[in-house]
């Protein structure tokens, strides 16, 4: 007699891009699918973990979809009732601009069970990956995570605001707006700051251009700087990883790595 399998969606975060960074949780998470729906930003080596399920990308990227957010939607709670557990596969965190919660709200109103596996958003882990710390001491008490973007296509307003705080801000999905950005830059602020800008960050073929509010455009455009990318506005983008990484690899003293108040 054939099990009956249970209807269930997990939305899964598969890290920034290095398949490496996916949590333990999310392999387990994999190996146990039916189904997996995966996005454009998942590192296909995770794939790999699916053993025998049945595996569709969904992916989408500007301008081109490979199914719309209603077809997703509608597939999860198909797939599910024909075929049982569903994973949906995300880049980063699932709820960091990832529509995790609305495909988690959708499938329940038709009875299906629903988990939840985190993942290290590009946010957080693409600029660690590059050494700059988001906060750092005297420097950056906090930090903004925007998406550039909004589901309008228009610029988020919240840039406006965060164009005139100390925090260190990050912007997903900016790179068609970079334009904007750095004009409001211009026009609320007086000093220069440093920006980095880091594509398919954390991956082989990741590329970083290091600049100023002035400067940026241009090193950008020289490097040949595309989406997928993120965008780092702060004082914390001229931060001292490469000075300390020097120490610690020539003192075994921790008392004088504290002392020198690197960190």
């Amino acid at each position: 007699m054939q099990k009956i399998k249970t209807p269930k969606l997990t939305v899964v975060g598969a890290g920034p891009g290095d398949a490496e960074l996916i949590t333990l949780k999310g392999i387990k998470v994999l190996e146990s699918a039916n189904v997996v729906l995966y996005d454009a930003l998942v590192n296909e080596e995770l794939l790999q973990y699916t053993k025998n399920a049945e595996v569709i990308f969904v992916g989408k990227r500007s301008g081109c979809h490979a199914y719309t957010q209603d077809q997703i939607n509608e597939l999860i709670v198909v797939m599910a009732n024909r075929h049982g557990h569903v994973v949906r596969l995300k880049g980063g965190d699932p709820f960091i601009f990832g529509r995790g919660s609305e495909e988690i709200d959708y499938v329940e109103k038709y009875g299906l069970e629903t988990d939840i596996v985190p993942g290290i958003s590009s946010a957080l882990g693409v600029p660690a990956s590059a050494g700059i710390s988001l906060t750092q001491r005297r420097i950056a008490d906090s930090f903004w995570v925007i998406t550039g973007t909004t589901s309008n296509h228009e610029l988020s307003k919240d840039i406006h605001l965060a164009s005139k705080s100390a925090a260190t801000v990050v912007i997903l999905m900016g790179m068609h707006k970079l334009q904007e950005i750095i004009a409001i830059y211009k026009e609320n602020r007086t000093d220069d700051l440093p920006i980095a800008i880091i594509q398919n960050g954390t991956k082989a073929t990741e590329q970083k251009v290091v600049g100023t509010i002035h400067t940026i455009a241009q090193l950008v455009a020289d490097h040949k700087i595309e989406s997928p990318a993120i965008i780092v506005i702060g004082e914390v983008v001229r931060n001292n990883s490469k000075l300390i990484s020097y120490f610690k690899a020539h003192f075994d003293d921790e008392f004088i790595l504290q002392n020198l108040d690197l960190e």
